[in-house]
């Protein structure tokens, strides 16, 4: 009989905050504070309630407020009833807003006013395009090409037509100043939040069912692993938030358990003030549930970051030779040991797009570009009405890992809806050619296919590569919360011809082994008997890491002399990827049909045996990838590691080696209590690439 409310608030179909979610309330109180800027009074400023939910959230009702209604310099409660056309109740509740309007004081803001609401927090995000031709723009009026700074100049200036008056052109310029201002100011965080998340204590029910933790700051969610049945679970996850100084995000973590009937409950939640918690240190945090026994033990870790930028091609970092110079002297080899999680930084610079795909009735689209990196994320303005859009903006971000892959993609904003999708490349940072202008096809969301429209991108990498080699054998950063997977017949299939791949190789080489000791064929059971004989009589231990260097020279010289191409396999893929259309419209049809009657219990288990299909085909691709020299940075580093072992090996007896792996694991709880164990060998191998990828 309760809900979990929270309230979203829209301008011009932009969601620009989210209150907090007040739990089991039907009267919640929210009592957060706004300044939201405005730039004309004809809008609508939208309230939209929803009930929080694990999976979805339900809609609770809606209600406007008319802007242009409100008194300037005046502070007014309003009592707003949520309506819902789509729902049979009459009664959907109220919401309070205390709201005033007032103009904004400061340099080029005279015609900018403002709406403080006393009772929500909102932050500003909206979207402009700045004029071309590098600060220069065509007066309307008068016809001249004359710098921004004459434009942007109170009153216009002299010899303009509009002269002693407020040009139109110079009102609409200042204002996509702000605008773009304000959007990139929105995007840039400042520090980085690292959560370890140790263990519990005394979780109420945590004996019952499998336990799990949601962590939240802002719009960044993360799920922990769910562990087995325990009052005292060990997680022992890390997990980086990105911070930013001048927002007031609580970080909020909530308990939750779920039993054999996939049937999920809230056990228990805290909250932590991050701005309050001293900068540069590892804090050690003992948190115990609200209204609830038991607690959570963690370390929070708030570090600055630089490096993250957005800014016009004529200031771009790397287009500087000294501070150039600077940024490339900072991952330096002598500073190799410096600042380990900095491993590098990446420029982008992101041009224009020519025939994009048209979304609108009209034939025309909105587009704009996401820049993903990991869990990093900037983006364009919006271009508006137009196919072949000009963005000529310049994105920095630091580099956590050289095997990351940079994902540009372009949507076409959709007012208050969703926005559309037109086209998605992805370039993993190792294949970069700095300074060199790229043209990229767009392909789909799966990027299976190309989509219609080409986008012009100039990139930039610079790293240290014994950071980089160092943070290879290190876990992967984790990803942000995302939607559960969902069965697909055609990744089922593909799951299903890639693991019967590798065990026809096994089957094929028992099948040899087995000839052998048959004498099927007598040269080459002769040939057989002789290695073993000699392989056994002669081997040394330290023989083994020298026979996979062997096998790596060995695929090296056939890749350079071009009788084999290290992407045969991932053209195979494509062809398993590459099923029918009418395959992926029966898929949908078949999900629409079948979504309703499929019962739960079996897509579960349908869906775990795809993704244990998916993990053991990408092992063994990877073990193959690794030797393919797939990707030679990983292939060399292999070499490295296997040429230590090799001459280790020899020079040092097996018992010492043993020895001292033995010391070290027994005693590494002891010296670290807090550390987080991980496998070198099965980190090393998520980073190199399976056939699909």
């Amino acid at each position: 009989g309760t809900s979990d409310p929270y309230v979203k608030f829209k301008l011009n179909g932009k969601t620009l905050y989210k209150s907090k979610v007040v739990y089991k309330n039907l009267n919640p109180v929210w009592d957060e504070t706004v300044v939201l800027p405005i730039q004309t009074l004809d809008q609508k400023l939208w309230i939209k309630v929803y009930d929080r939910d694990l999976t979805s959230s339900d809609f609770m009702g809606s209600a406007f407020v008319a802007l242009a209604e409100l008194e300037l310099n005046r502070t007014t409660e309003q009592v707003l009833k949520l309506e819902d056309p789509n729902s049979l109740e009459d009664d959907m509740g109220v919401i309070v807003l205390n709201l005033s309007l007032a103009v904004k004081q400061g340099d080029f803001k005279r015609n900018d006013f403002y709406c403080k609401k006393e009772s929500i927090a909102l932050s500003f995000n909206v979207s402009s395009s700045l004029p071309p031709n590098k600060g220069l723009f065509n007066h309307p009026l008068c016809n001249k090409i004359l710098p921004v700074s004459k434009l942007l100049a109170q009153p216009c200036y002299v010899g303009c037509s509009c002269e002693g008056n407020k040009c139109g052109y110079q009102s609409s310029f200042m204002r996509s100043v702000r605008l773009s201002e304000s959007l990139r100011k929105n995007q840039l965080w400042n520090g980085l939040v690292t959560i370890t998340l140790l263990e519990g204590k005394n979780i109420p029910g945590g004996g019952l069912a499998e336990v799990f933790i949601l962590l939240k700051l802002g719009d960044q969610r993360y799920k922990s692993k769910t562990l087995c049945k325990s009052a005292n679970p060990q997680w022992r996850e890390q997990f980086d938030f990105h911070y930013f100084s001048d927002r007031k995000d609580m970080l909020d973590i909530e308990v939750w358990r779920k039993d054999n009937k996939k049937h999920e409950e809230l056990l228990g939640m805290c909250q932590v003030d991050v701005n309050a918690l001293p900068t540069k240190q590892t804090n050690c945090l003992e948190l115990p549930l609200e209204n609830h026994q038991g607690s959570l033990l963690m370390l929070i870790a708030v570090t600055p970051c630089t490096g993250v930028s957005i800014s016009d091609l004529c200031v771009c970092p790397l287009g500087d030779p000294s501070e150039r110079q600077q940024i490339s002297q900072r991952y330096c080899i002598k500073n190799s040991f410096r600042d380990m999680k900095d491993i590098g930084f990446l420029q982008v610079k992101v041009l224009k797009a020519v025939d994009l795909l048209a979304a609108d009735f009209a034939g025309k689209s909105d587009p704009f570009c996401v820049l993903e990196l990991g869990n990093d994320s900037l983006q364009t303005h919006t271009v508006y009405k137009n196919l072949n859009p000009e963005w000529n903006k310049v994105f920095t971000f630091p580099i956590k890992d050289i095997h990351d892959v940079l994902e540009v993609t372009v949507f076409d904003e959709d007012g208050d809806k969703p926005p559309d999708f037109l086209g998605k490349v992805a370039i993993p940072l190792l294949s970069i050619r700095n300074g060199k202008q790229s043209c990229y096809t767009l392909k789909n969301k799966d990027l299976e296919r190309a989509s219609k429209g080409v986008i012009y991108l100039e990139l930039d990498v610079l790293f240290n590569p014994i950071k980089a080699s160092i943070r290879t054998f290190k876990p992967r950063e984790k990803r942000f919360t995302e939607e559960n997977r969902k069965f697909s017949k055609k990744i089922l299939s593909r799951n299903v011809d890639r693991v019967k791949k590798i065990t026809m190789a096994i089957w094929n080489t028992i099948q040899f082994l087995r000839s052998c000791f048959l004498w099927e064929s007598t040269v080459k059971s002769v040939i057989a008997f002789v290695v073993f004989v000699v392989t056994v009589w002669s081997v040394e231990l330290y023989m083994v890491p020298l026979a996979l260097l062997v096998l790596f020279a060995y695929n090296f010289s056939l890749i350079t002399t071009g009788k084999v191409n290290n992407t045969q396999d991932a053209q195979a893929s494509r062809e398993l990827m590459g099923l029918d259309e009418d395959e992926d419209e029966d898929d949908k049809e078949s999900e629409k049909k079948g979504l309703i009657d499929r019962i739960h219990m079996v897509q579960e288990i349908i869906i775990a045996v795809q993704s244990i299909l998916e993990e053991i085909a990408s092992f063994g691709e990877r073990i193959k990838n690794t030797f393919n020299w797939t990707v030679p940075f990983l292939s060399v580093l292999a070499c490295l590691v296997l040429a230590a072992a090799t001459v280790i090996l020899y020079f040092i007896p097996l018992r010492y080696i043993v020895l001292i792996w033995g010391i070290n694991k027994f005693t590494k709880k002891l010296r670290n209590p807090y550390a987080i164990d991980n496998n070198e060998l099965l980190d090393f191998l998520s980073r190199v690439p399976s056939d699909v990828q």
